[in-house]
């Protein structure tokens, strides 16, 4: 199984979302600007909704915060050793 399929397997069990889910998603998102703070709530107010998990306004603002400022990592490798260590 390659490295991908794992990391998508991880993912799905976890949060119980469907690898073909989070392919949709990430292709409606893919043309946004994820700088955009409004952008940003919608796509996390999505995501939460999808997994089933509430996010508080709080952690939302982290959320937001972390990513507009770049301090977020977006490769698959580096979000793979964040799922293995948890």
């Amino acid at each position: 199984m390659d490295r991908n399929n794992q990391f998508f397997d991880k993912v799905e069990k976890k949060t119980n979302v469907k690898k073909e889910d989070i392919f949709k998603l990430a292709q409606t998102v893919s043309n946004e600007n994820l700088r955009d703070e409004r952008t940003l709530r919608r796509l996390i107010s999505q995501v939460a909704s999808l997994a089933g998990v509430p996010v508080s306004k709080q952690k939302e603002d982290q959320i937001v915060s972390a990513v507009i400022n770049n301090n977020v990592p977006l490769d698959f490798n580096t979000l793979s050793k964040m799922f293995e260590n948890k």
